[in-house]
């Protein structure tokens, strides 16, 4: 019997990194990386193409303009890639039967909540980039039936360019450094992303019924601040770098960024039985793997 195709948009990102290591579990699969030089998913004719030869059952798009303050001048990229190409995808896994996963972001809300925020409460980007991905997600949900967003926060990993590895590198190499404390959320270990994506899709081979479209929020378990996420860096690497609190106001950047980017995990852990990390520990294995 031949294996369920999986095909994987964003190879060389943080999440498309994990994925591939991630794949060696679940054997059950076969699988297809691509990045943008192998598959431009805003090339309509190229996803076209790949949907042709490789036929899925599944597409994890894990493809996305990630530069937050780069999109606030570059916003035609940034909603073609985040938005219009979403919609491409969507289609084509609509026409050849396929099931999406697309990742979205908590940049979707304005951050003035005081409560984490649900799957469906009221979205409110306020930047380019959320708005993005906010587009993207309508796209998708609109043109594909059988689309699971997954939207999370704070993402790092031991690949690509996160705050963890910023923290590392800066805290060698001064004696004092400064980070935000009035912004909360909770951060996300793409390896425990990857898995639960993996997860809900061996959930669903084994019954349809497992595959409940919409909306769905990741990440580990916890509210802390970026200067508690430093201070835990520190704590953990052991070094002798003086980290202090900020305001955003004293460390101003191109685009506002949510104050509070807290996510309800609740809808997740019902749905599809995922088992959420606390965010210390999951963040103790990736300093690990470092």
């Amino acid at each position: 019997m031949q294996k369920p195709t999986i095909i994987v948009s964003g190879k060389n990102g943080q999440l498309g990194n994990e994925l591939r290591d991630m794949s060696v579990l679940f054997p059950q699969f076969h699988y297809h990386f691509f990045d943008r030089g192998d598959l431009d998913i805003t090339n309509s004719s190229a996803v076209e193409n790949i949907f042709k030869k490789y036929k899925p059952s599944y597409f994890i798009n894990a493809g996305a303009y990630t530069a937050v303050d780069k999109a606030e001048t570059e916003q035609e990229a940034a909603y073609l890639t985040n938005a219009e190409a979403a919609g491409t995808i969507a289609e084509a896994c609509n026409n050849y039967n396929t099931l999406l996963i697309h990742i979205s972001t908590d940049y979707v809300f304005d951050g003035t909540n005081t409560t984490p925020y649900k799957e469906d409460d009221v979205t409110k980007p306020v930047n380019y980039y959320g708005f993005s991905k906010w587009m993207g997600e309508q796209l998708a949900l609109e043109n594909n039936p059988a689309t699971i967003i997954m939207r999370t926060s704070w993402v790092y990993s031991a690949y690509g360019h996160n705050f963890v590895k910023t923290m590392l590198r800066l805290m060698k190499e001064r004696s004092d450094i400064s980070v935000v404390n009035d912004q909360t959320g909770s951060p996300t270990y793409a390896k425990d992303l990857a898995e639960a994506i993996l997860q809900i899709i061996a959930n669903c081979q084994l019954s349809i019924a497992y595959f409940s479209r919409g909306i769905y929020n990741f990440s580990n378990e916890g509210i802390i601040s970026w200067y508690d996420f430093a201070c835990a860096i520190k704590e953990i690497k052991n070094f002798n770098c003086n980290v202090h609190p900020i305001t955003t106001a004293q460390y101003p950047t191109q685009t506002k960024r949510p104050a509070y980017s807290v996510l309800d995990k609740e809808k997740i852990q019902k749905t599809f039985g995922i088992i959420l990390k606390p965010w210390k520990q999951s963040l103790e294995e990736c300093l690990s793997k470092l």
